[in-house]
């Protein structure tokens, strides 16, 4: 399957098992598991606004930064600026953040409810230019769902 065959058969399944009355952190956990385990990312996962900061959520991939400023990195200035990050080389991104010397290229996904940003998705990849405008179209659906 393509890209966007399997966004397409993966979006009922995730609607399925968000449930409105579990905790946040269940839905975010099993998201990011069932994203990872379909297209086999480096890192999959969420990080949570608390307290004017992002802190670590569930996720699923090696070892992660565990808190990010505001407007720093990719996940901070998709935080800040409210939209949708694709990097195609992590290295050209002014200001990121090395969490993996691994990770090349990245997609972070602003979570928004009640107009707040109220976590970011994060996605990295060990291969450059992994992302483009179907995965923002896809996930953004997605993370709606929270």
């Amino acid at each position: 399957m393509n890209k966007q065959e399997k966004y397409t058969s993966l979006l009922p399944q995730v609607q399925a098992v968000m449930d409105s009355k579990a905790d946040i952190i269940a839905n975010m956990a099993n998201m990011a598991a069932m994203l990872h385990e379909t297209f086999g990312f480096w890192w999959t996962g969420f990080y949570r606004v608390i307290n004017g900061e992002l802190v670590l959520g569930p996720f699923q991939g090696p070892l992660a930064c565990t808190r990010i400023a505001y407007g720093r990195g990719v996940c901070g200035t998709a935080w800040k600026e409210r939209r949708t990050a694709v990097v195609p080389d992590v290295e050209q991104f002014p200001g990121h953040i090395a969490c993996s010397a691994a990770s090349r290229s990245e997609i972070v996904v602003p979570v928004i409810r009640d107009g707040e940003v109220t976590a970011v998705l994060d996605i990295d990849s060990v291969h450059l230019d992994t992302f483009d405008q179907t995965d923002a179209e896809f996930l953004n659906r997605m993370v709606e769902l929270l």
